[in-house]
């Protein structure tokens, strides 16, 4: 059985979490590996242990644990849920996971900003997983500046084996559908 792994791409609430959270109940065997819970947890039992500055290393460390134990030690269908804006760490999470067999799937999330701006003033998500900055809106101003700048850059084509591009929450349903078919063909 060759195993998929899912990848959303995407600024802060334009929905990777939600859309990873519906997958993984229609994708038969697979897991939602979101660092945003590895954030959370160290900024609840261990907040002394997150740097000050520069790079979150232990947040990626135990990313890094469950994603190899999950890849090592399972059959599951992997479903990341991270911003994965980064490419050339996006490209090379995806030659990981081929060099381990796996389908590659991006999900790339491009809802207008004034729908993220609205999702941000009405939510109620907990800012515990921020490091750097104090709210959403001060993430999403940053990411603003980021994309298409350096290594932000949209996914493209010739990245992974299948890419699907949502600009719409309704889009949603139907991109779920064509994973699971290619979950399905991969039998």
């Amino acid at each position: 059985m060759k195993r998929l792994v899912v990848m959303t791409v995407g600024k802060t609430h334009s929905g990777k979490t939600t859309f990873a959270e519906v997958l993984e109940k229609e994708l038969l065997n697979s897991v939602v590996i979101d660092q945003d819970n590895h954030a959370e947890f160290l900024h609840t039992h261990y907040q002394s242990l997150l740097p000050k500055q520069g790079s979150n290393t232990i947040k990626y460390a135990i990313t890094q644990a469950i994603v190899n134990h999950a890849v090592q030690e399972t059959t599951c269908h992997l479903i990341l849920c991270n911003s994965n804006r980064n490419r050339k760490g996006r490209l090379r999470l995806i030659e990981y996971y081929q060099n381990q067999g796996f389908t590659c799937i991006l999900v790339n999330f491009e809802l207008p900003d004034h729908v993220l701006k609205q999702r941000i003033a009405e939510g109620q998500r907990s800012t515990k997983i921020l490091r750097v900055a104090s709210t959403f809106a001060e993430v999403l101003s940053r990411q603003q500046v980021e994309t298409n700048t350096g290594d932000i850059i949209v996914p493209t084509e010739d990245e992974a084996e299948h890419l699907f591009t949502i600009k719409s929450s309704d889009e949603i349903p139907l991109v779920i559908r064509k994973i699971v078919d290619l979950a399905v063909e991969k039998l």
